[in-house]
């Protein structure tokens, strides 16, 4: 579940291990460049936080933000 905080869109992930999380990654990076619109990140083996706000607007949620938001979720349900 994606949560509203500091002006940022925020949601932690928890994967079986490192290459499923990479993996995840990969597909996010796909589809924030077909939305040329690229998340702040961080990946710690199995966990990866990633945190939406748009620069070009001073760093708020805009929808830009939720879009990538749901496309990650997409990529979510098309796993499960």
């Amino acid at each position: 579940m994606w949560k509203e905080e500091h002006k940022t869109l925020t949601r932690t992930f928890k994967f079986k291990n490192f290459s499923k999380a990479f993996s995840f990654m990969t597909q996010v990076a796909i589809e924030a460049e077909k939305l040329n619109h690229h998340p702040n990140w961080s990946n710690e083996y199995n966990v990866v936080i990633i945190n939406l706000s748009t620069h070009d607007a001073g760093n708020i949620i805009t929808n830009k933000d939720r879009e990538l938001a749901q496309a990650i979720d997409s990529l979510l349900e098309d796993a499960g």
